[in-house]
């Protein structure tokens, strides 16, 4: 995964205001079928896809896949798939599941903990990068890559 010193946009927000973020970077990844989440753990990264998932008007609970490894949500955009690659030991495992597939599916792809699937990545995806600021605050990071 490449660098993230090099961004395209950054803001810093609180909790409450993670619907305006969820509608700017629905609007700037509009052209990418893969999102890249990263993050620390605890640093927001399922909170945004609830959010994102909200404006895309999903009357289904999101929830993390952390053990699942993928969960299938349907919204105003089609199908969703929400990925967790936190508990996966190499990247065969992911690719085992069928992630290309999902990938080339032409369904929006929401993936958490990308750097464990680095060769696994289409070529262009959207990246996002979330960062722990203070208990209330938090940084977003987001660019297309490719």
């Amino acid at each position: 995964m490449p660098d993230l010193a090099i961004v395209d946009h950054a803001v810093a927000y609180s909790e409450k205001e993670i619907s305006t973020v969820a509608k700017k970077i629905l609007k700037a990844g509009k052209d990418n079928l893969v999102w890249a989440l990263q993050g620390a753990m605890g640093a927001g990264k399922t909170t945004l896809v609830k959010a994102v998932m909200a404006e895309l008007s999903t009357n289904e609970t999101v929830a993390s896949p952390t053990f699942s490894i993928v969960n299938e949500y349907r919204s105003n955009r089609g199908t969703v798939y929400h990925f967790d690659f936190y508990r996966i030991k190499n990247e065969m495992e992911a690719y085992d599941i069928g992630t290309d597939e999902y990938f080339e599916s032409g369904d929006l792809c929401l993936v958490e903990w990308p750097e464990k699937i680095p060769s696994l990545l289409p070529p262009t995806y959207f990246e996002i990068h979330l960062e722990i600021i203070d208990e209330q605050t938090r940084l977003i990071r987001y660019r297309n890559h490719g």
